[in-house]
């Protein structure tokens, strides 16, 4: 047996198969590794350059302060972008308020037997036509009795002036005859607006926003089933079916609350109405029955003012008929806080009264009376959600 060859030589024997130049498959296809390129995109990975370090460390204070900077430079970018497009934001959740108001009656219609685009249809032209009729037939007949209250205020003055403590109090200050310059001039409206280019630029924007309102509200109204179903499909499909069932009861209180607003605004507005003719008002009686009706909508404050405004007019013009004016508001707004309101929203918002008080003031300190407006119906959402979400899952531990 003959020994084993010598290691060294071993290796230093070559093979001539594998000799280069030969062509053969050991000189074709063996590369040296560190030869060998691999293309990735449009750049080149090469093995000769070292080994990677390690990756940065997330618990560098420098990163840290990096990272927190720019986080609070993007929320405060973004805070400032919201801000200056508040109007237009408060535009389209007065929009979506005012959609998911009439949606009810779309339902309703629904119910019936009505497919949704008739439904659609149907309520889409309800409501232009009750905006067309009030343009058409109401407004003039409020235009005319705001000009007649405003020629009458002069003669009201003088009659103040006939009390002497009044009297005394005029013949010092000089108030009533300011007064009555400034409403006879017939700039005072104009005055409240900065002068007459400030009233007609106000008016344009009013007329311009209440338009975008009106596109907005039927567009959301007619595409309110697509609009929820593509925000449930932003919950998990584990949450889904419980998110939708939520969100179409936040929507039906939503739609209860504006409906029952109005069916309790238009009761103040017609009761006032056959008051004001009753008690020989009729001159006036569409005008301050149309902004009785218009305040009452606003909660808690609105039935107050538009009752303090009506019977301000009875007694300037006899205090007998301001003194039986007085009395009926006061009896009224009884009437309508304990039996009309409960009555007409007990299916729609279930919240505490005090909680309603709150979120009515906060809402009117935060966007005034669309605030008002959205505070209820955005308070029982709130208690909705959690009722059936943050109460359940405490209960469970």
């Amino acid at each position: 047996m003959s020994p084993d060859p010598d290691p060294v030589e071993q290796t230093d024997r070559v093979d001539p198969a594998a000799a280069p130049g030969t062509g053969t498959t050991a000189d074709t296809d063996e590369v040296p590794h560190q030869l060998e390129h691999e293309p990735v995109g449009i750049f080149v990975v090469t093995d000769d350059l070292g080994e990677p370090g390690a990756p940065f460390s997330r618990r560098n204070p420098f990163y840290i302060g990096f990272v927190g900077a720019l986080g609070v430079f993007l929320a405060w970018f973004l805070f400032q972008a919201v801000t200056s497009i508040a109007s237009v934001l408060l535009l389209v959740v007065v929009a979506l308020f005012l959609a998911a108001g009439l949606n009810p009656a779309v339902e309703f219609l629904e119910r019936r037997g009505l497919p949704r685009p008739g439904a659609l249809t149907a309520v889409i032209l309800a409501a232009l036509g009750a905006v067309v009729l009030f343009v058409v037939a109401i407004a003039p007949v409020i235009t005319e009795q705001v000009n007649a209250l405003s020629g009458n205020v002069p003669d009201w003055l003088d009659q103040l002036q006939e009390n002497r403590r009044v009297q005394e109090f005029n013949d010092e200050f000089g108030v009533i005859e300011k007064i009555k310059d400034y409403v006879a001039g017939g700039d005072f409206v104009s005055g409240l607006f900065g002068g007459a280019l400030g009233f007609g630029l106000k008016v344009l924007s009013v007329l311009f926003n209440a338009f975008i309102v009106v596109v907005l509200t039927l567009y959301f109204l007619a595409s309110l089933e697509l609009t929820k179903n593509a925000f449930y499909n932003l919950a998990p499909a584990s949450r889904r079916e419980r998110v939708t069932l939520l969100g179409d009861r936040v929507l039906r209180n939503v739609g209860g609350y504006v409906s029952g607003a109005f069916i309790v605004g238009l009761t103040a507005g017609l009761s006032s109405l056959v008051f004001l003719f009753a008690i020989g008002l009729g001159e006036y009686a569409v005008a301050l029955a149309f902004v009785v009706a218009l305040l009452d909508v606003i909660p808690m404050i609105g039935a107050t003012i538009g009752a303090v405004l009506v019977t301000a007019i009875a007694f300037a013009t006899d205090i007998r008929t301001g003194i039986i004016c007085a009395i009926f508001y006061v009896v009224y707004q009884q009437v309508e806080n304990y039996v009309i309101y409960p009555r007409v929203m007990k299916r729609s918002v279930d919240i505490p009264g005090a909680v309603t008080v709150i979120a009515a003031l906060i809402g009117a300190a935060l966007l005034g009376v669309v605030g008002a407006l959205l505070a209820i119906p955005t308070a029982a959402a709130v208690l909705l959600v959690m009722r059936e979400v943050v109460v359940k899952r405490q209960d469970q531990r």
